[in-house]
């Protein structure tokens, strides 16, 4: 895999259009493609100024590319695709889209909503939103998440990216394993992990890890997207290290790589992954959230940058 680098397409701290959003002044995380006739739709999350005390939070909006020129932006929206989630529910200071997917007439929205707690600062489950008008807005199914923390996965659940395969719903997402009390804050440990459903809705539990650790135990994996290409199913994701890696150069997400014969088991190949950092600008110190969808016989990919995507998204073209 050669993963060639079309530009940084998409700045929110930057953007100017004439439209006031005071709901989206930075980042676009966590990318994903719906194919429409004539535009590719990308969803992402971005954030407000933090309030007062400090917080964050997080809406999810879309922009529309040029489908014969995916440089080419022809809209940005100007309104989130639904609102946060009401008093005391799972997604109250955050919704992140993960992926969606046409189900029949409808468009199935998977994300991840935010809740803030104390003794750590954030736990994240799974929800489900649907939409009837193309992607233009969404409604939840329910004010519940449809997979949050059980007996075997006690903390965060996030990132997921379901795809159909052989009749079969696959979601790959991120779990948490543990909490670490790290010069008095608390950080979280997480792995790509894998659940599979009949409808979409209910899901059945993998239960272990799917990708191996390189880095070491503590090692973050997140955002797993999984597409099938000359006989081999291919997952691409982002890893970093535990500790330190908001400040320490090299500790920072970088994307990885994995194939699969049959989804279940994985062999690792991040030196294939085909994709590095920028010597400099945008993404010279970070790359996360990738996403591939395919436009016109060709694989794309959307990924973030710098700081967890606050300045936006890329695009690169497989080779």
């Amino acid at each position: 895999m050669k993963w060639k680098k079309l530009g940084h397409i998409f700045d929110p701290t930057t953007w100017n259009d004439g439209i006031d959003r005071p709901w989206m002044k930075t980042h676009s995380q966590c990318t994903h493609a719906l194919v429409l006739d004539d535009v590719v739709r990308i969803y992402f999350s971005c954030r407000p100024e933090n309030d007062e005390n400090g917080f964050a939070k997080s809406y999810t909006t879309f922009l529309d590319l040029d489908k014969n020129d995916l440089t080419k932006i022809i809209q940005v929206s100007d309104k989130p695709v639904m609102p946060l989630g009401k008093l005391g529910t799972f997604d109250e200071f955050a919704v992140y889209p993960s992926c969606n997917i046409r189900h029949e007439d409808k468009i199935l929205f998977y994300y991840a909503g935010w809740t803030r707690c104390q003794s750590v600062p954030f736990n994240t489950s799974i929800g489900l939103a649907i939409s009837e008008d193309n992607g233009e807005t969404f409604n939840r199914i329910g004010p519940g998440p449809i997979l949050s923390a059980d007996t075997f996965e006690p903390f965060v659940l996030s990132g997921p990216k379901v795809r159909k395969f052989n009749d079969k719903w696959y979601m790959f997402y991120l779990a948490g394993t543990k909490w670490i009390d790290y010069n008095g804050k608390p950080e979280i440990v997480y792995k790509n992990r894998l659940a599979i459903s009949d409808d979409g809705i209910n899901w059945k539990r993998h239960n272990k890890n799917i990708i191996p650790d390189i880095l070491n135990e503590n090692e973050c994996q997140a955002g797993p997207d999984v597409f099938y290409k000359d006989g081999l199913y291919h997952m691409y994701f982002a890893y970093r290290e535990g500790l330190d890696f908001r400040t320490i150069p090299g500790r920072g997400y970088k994307i990885g790589y994995a194939a699969s014969t049959n989804l279940i088991d994985w062999e690792r190949k991040d030196k294939e992954a085909g994709i590095e950092y920028s010597e400099s600008g945008w993404d010279s110190t970070m790359h996360h959230y990738p996403h591939v969808f395919k436009v016109n016989g060709q694989h794309y990919m959307t990924f973030n940058g710098n700081d967890f995507g606050k300045y936006g998204f890329g695009l690169a073209i497989l080779e």
